[in-house]
């Protein structure tokens, strides 16, 4: 087992996400889109987030997502990330996040050998750089934590 025994499923999701979110910023691998500062990230949502750093967080989150599940695409990933509308005095209802950011992200982690398209299956799964790499992340974690 990589780094002593240590895999992204032991450490708690939000911190292993910040960890890995500041490791893809410091990277400078990662190529931003234009419409990054102002964008909403989903239908139902009222206002752009106002983390500057979102698209570093959403990428560790979407990264993490397909280690735990492979063979996930843009579609699983719209639902994962959807939420309910508000519509007034009506019922709310279930609407999927935005396509492109989940789309350019898949390509960027793509780009950075994390992740690949599973061509048996379809979707994307995690390749063995990618599970080297977080698991390392992982572990960094860990002690940072015991410390």
């Amino acid at each position: 087992m990589p780094f002593g025994g240590v895999t992204v499923k032991d450490v708690p999701s939000h911190e292993f996400i910040k960890a890995l979110s500041e490791w893809l910023k410091k990277s400078g691998k990662i190529k931003l889109p234009d419409y990054v500062d102002y964008a909403k990230t989903a239908k139902h949502k009222e206002l752009a987030p106002y983390d500057k750093d979102w698209y570093y967080v959403r990428a560790a989150s979407v990264v993490r997502h397909i280690y735990l599940r492979r063979g996930v695409g843009v579609g699983a990933l719209r639902k994962v990330y959807g939420g309910r509308k508000r519509r007034g005095t009506r019922p709310g209802r279930y609407v999927l996040a935005f396509a492109s950011v989940h789309r350019h992200v898949l390509q960027q982690l793509e780009m950075m050998k994390l992740i690949e398209q599973d061509e048996e299956n379809g979707g994307r799964r995690i390749t063995s750089k990618g599970q080297k790499d977080l698991d390392q992340i992982a572990g960094q974690v860990i002690t940072d934590k015991k410390k």
